[in-house]
């Protein structure tokens, strides 16, 4: 472990995590915390509300090395997962919702490419994506197929000499109303395989239509697509996919991320908690001194650091090349239920205040259902880590 003495802790880091970080690493994690809680935490409820997402943020992101941290064509610096863990952690700490069009266009989209790409078409895509000129969505949920994607992918790609013909639909993708390359993953009907492709959001055939009525992640822009013989050219298509067990490796690579955004969104609800009850007074004493209060307060920290712990040492694993879907999975599934109960727990130190937007806790509230189900429901992760336990799936693969 690598000590840093210039380290400013967060109040949520009870056990000094953060200093498993290199000096390196922990200037730009500083750097980005700067920026997100002076340039995006001001903004956030009003954009949350009105659910659009707020484009000036994406190029500044860029500058701060946000996008693609993990390829040599697009990172600042060579960095280890525990510093994009925590990366994901600091903006999740400030709205879950940027940090969402963070893991979609740079550890999904870009993630995709670096995975499966061929050395050209990482040249092509990982630079550009890194400074934020071109925007990346993941197409892989469809209307009919969430969990069961690796066997029940409806979407199909059919082969014409040196072009592929797409026709499917995908549900739920992030950033498709305003991405210019999606990642669409469908399945070869000469070979059942699943293959990837880079589709640009003006090919003919295709539409993106924004789903409407959210009540989490509302600034996110979730799509609807449509594909309707859709003709993308064989250099287009991932290289170095050919089957769901290539697209499974992007997933690895991206499930602890999720885990450590998870812990960001509850430290933002706690960090609020906690100054709420400092300010507010009942029964003619301030509300931190009750003892209820106080082991609520207790149990949230309690949350956060052993989620924390929990994902220092998956991303330690992935560092070492020992991670396996199990470890990634444990991560997840621990983290996101933690969170989920800790954001119950700040909302209701606030009592009726914890319903609206203007206290820091209702937004985390609502943003934590969405983070809980997506990347892979809690009870597919369990079953991830039940197989690995056990040696038998309880799921068909």
């Amino acid at each position: 472990m690598t000590v840093t003495t210039a380290t400013s802790y967060l109040s949520s880091d009870f056990y000094y995590a953060q200093d498993a970080l290199t000096p390196r690493e922990n200037e730009n994690i500083h750097e980005l915390r700067s920026y997100l809680e002076a340039e995006v935490a001001p903004i956030a409820d009003d954009y949350w509300e009105r659910a659009e997402f707020p484009m000036h943020v994406i190029k500044p992101l860029a500058e701060l090395g946000a996008y693609g941290p993990l390829w040599e064509e697009s990172r600042l610096f060579e960095n280890s997962a525990k510093y994009r863990g925590w990366a994901a952690l600091e903006s999740g700490r400030v709205d879950a919702s940027v940090s969402t069009f963070i893991g979609v266009t740079s550890g999904l989209a870009m993630g995709s490419i670096g995975v499966g790409g061929s050395p050209a078409q990482r040249a092509e895509w990982l630079p550009k994506m890194a400074t934020g000129e071109t925007i990346g969505a993941f197409g892989l949920t469809e209307p009919l197929s969430g969990s069961d994607s690796a066997g029940g992918l409806r979407t199909t790609a059919t082969r014409n000499g040196d072009s592929w013909t797409l026709n499917g639909q995908k549900r739920w993708i992030g950033n498709a109303t305003f991405a210019d390359v999606i990642v669409i993953w469908a399945r070869d009907t000469a070979d059942g395989q699943v293959k990837g492709f880079l589709v640009t959001s003006d090919t003919p055939g295709f539409v993106a239509t924004r789903i409407e009525r959210k009540q989490s992640l509302r600034m996110v822009q979730n799509a609807d697509i449509t594909l309707t013989d859709v003709v993308v050219p064989e250099e287009r298509r991932l290289q170095q996919v050919n089957s769901f067990k290539d697209t499974a490796k992007v997933l690895l690579l991206t499930r602890a991320d999720v885990a450590w955004q998870a812990i960001g969104n509850a430290i933002g609800a706690y960090e609020s908690a906690v100054a709420y009850v400092k300010e507010r007074e009942q029964f003619g004493k301030s509300l931190s001194s009750f003892q209820l209060v106080q082991d609520l307060l207790a149990k949230s920290l309690a949350n956060i650091s052993s989620s924390i712990a929990l994902c220092m040492q998956t991303s330690d694993l992935l560092d070492q090349g020992r991670q396996t879907d199990a470890h990634a999975s444990m991560a997840k599934s621990f983290a996101t239920s933690r969170m989920r109960e800790t954001v119950a727990w700040c909302r209701e130190v606030m009592g009726g205040n914890g319903i609206v937007l203007d206290y820091g806790v209702a937004r985390r509230f609502a943003d934590a259902e969405a983070i809980y189900s997506f990347e892979g429901t809690r009870e597919m992760n369990s079953l991830i880590v039940g197989r690995a336990i056990t040696g038998k799936s309880a799921f068909v693969s």
